[in-house]
């Protein structure tokens, strides 16, 4: 099985200048990890010809393949694909079907500027990514011995049509199935996980295993190539077994996005109402919670009420009146402290819970509610699946 290395490049001097986050080489290098293509360099250049063309070279010395984000647009400093013309000596042709989309977008909407041209500008013999959400096409040349992606920079677009269209032509280049799985854990850090399992990771090949950390929670993710998916699938089931018995409840879950997603199915399976009640975490719990929420009503009431400090009583009420107040069957509190120290309370019919936690100092304030956030979504998926709460 051949294995391919890729070059990410960024174009945009905004990018440089930390205008706008580089959010595209994230989103790349998370799609070709998922089909098990190696991503070894990132690289952001401005918009300067000279300099875009030296990292064209520089890159199709190192890498198999070469994905380019930005500089597809109508304006005079969108080189990019010009660029890359000139680097493997390919001509640049107007696609009329895409010439014709552009044309009736920009007519129907803004009025058409014979600039938008540029945009139907393609290379010659290139397969087009039609842009399903945006006026600038994507497209992928063959030359050489590379492969060379050329991707749009808004991220609404550059993620759309990587998943329609480049993960789709990219898993054509090998006969391989590639299968991977996210554990996901929280309660134990990513090096914590990487002790208990160096050992076995430092001897796989494939399978393969790595752990990855997020903000304030952490996935190993398990990645197997094969012939075909059903054998894939097969090499990874005994590792994510072994892994799974291993870290125990502290797995949230397997292929999910996050703790909230899994509390609020959780919630909706035992068919229960939450009420939330928030100190310094600032309304920032419940906003998680519904933007993932299955069923809107599940959520009774929430209530963001502002203290200068708090105690494991003061979170215990404050579970407590919430839930009585708005007939929830369940309701999380958070309380905390400008030192890093908060309260989770989880108070129910029968029993009422509070978990004490100490996030260390300095940390920014958005960290810190990210991490009460996560404790009160294990707290809660913890109750309802039965397991230890505290």
């Amino acid at each position: 099985m051949r294995t391919y290395n890729t070059e990410i490049i960024s174009v945009g001097t905004e990018l440089l200048l930390g205008h706008v986050v580089n959010t595209d080489a994230s989103d790349v290098s998370q799609a070709l990890s998922d089909i098990g293509i190696n991503v070894l360099y990132h690289t952001v250049v401005g918009d300067n010809p000279g300099r875009l063309e030296k990292c064209i070279k520089n890159a199709a010395e190192r890498a198999d393949i070469i994905i380019t984000t930005g500089g597809l647009g109508p304006t005079c400093d969108d080189l990019t694909k010009q660029i890359i013309c000139k680097a493997f000596g390919v001509e640049l042709e107007r696609n009329e079907e895409e010439y014709r989309c552009i044309y009736e977008y920009m007519t129907a909407r803004h009025g058409y500027t014979e600039n938008n041209t540029q945009q139907a500008m393609l290379p010659a013999g290139c397969t087009v990514f039609h842009n399903s959400c945006g006026t600038a096409p994507g497209c992928a040349i063959e030359k050489d011995g590379k492969i060379v992606i050329m991707l749009p920079g808004p991220p609404k677009e550059c993620r759309i049509m990587l998943r329609e269209s480049v993960v789709p032509y990219l898993k054509k280049l090998g006969s391989e199935a590639i299968v991977s799985h996210s554990v996901k854990v929280f309660g134990i850090c990513e090096s914590g996980i990487d002790d208990m399992f160096a050992e076995e990771m430092n001897g796989m090949t494939n399978p393969s295993m790595a752990p990855y950390a997020k903000e304030a929670d952490c996935f190993l993710k398990i990645t197997a190539k094969a012939e075909t998916a059903e054998e894939a699938e097969k090499m990874c089931a005994p590792v994510m077994e072994r892994v799974i018995s291993r870290l125990g409840d502290n797995v949230y879950g397997v292929d999910v996005e996050n703790l909230e997603e899994v509390a609020a199915s959780l919630l909706k399976e035992k068919g229960k109402t939450l009420a939330i009640a928030e100190g310094f975490t600032g309304g920032f719990l419940s906003d998680r919670f519904t933007s993932v929420c299955p069923d809107p009503a599940s959520l009774r009431a929430g209530f963001v009420m502002p203290y200068a400090g708090t105690s494991e009583e003061v979170a215990e009420q404050m579970a407590v009146n919430i839930r009585n107040s708005s007939g929830a069957d369940i309701a999380l509190a958070v309380g905390g402290d400008d030192e890093g120290k908060f309260f989770i309370a989880l108070s129910s019919k029968d029993e009422t819970f509070v978990r004490p936690v100490k996030v260390g100092m300095p940390r920014p304030l958005d960290f810190r509610r990210r991490s009460a956030a996560n404790y009160a979504f294990d707290l809660l998926r913890r109750y309802l699946s039965g397991l230890n709460v505290i």
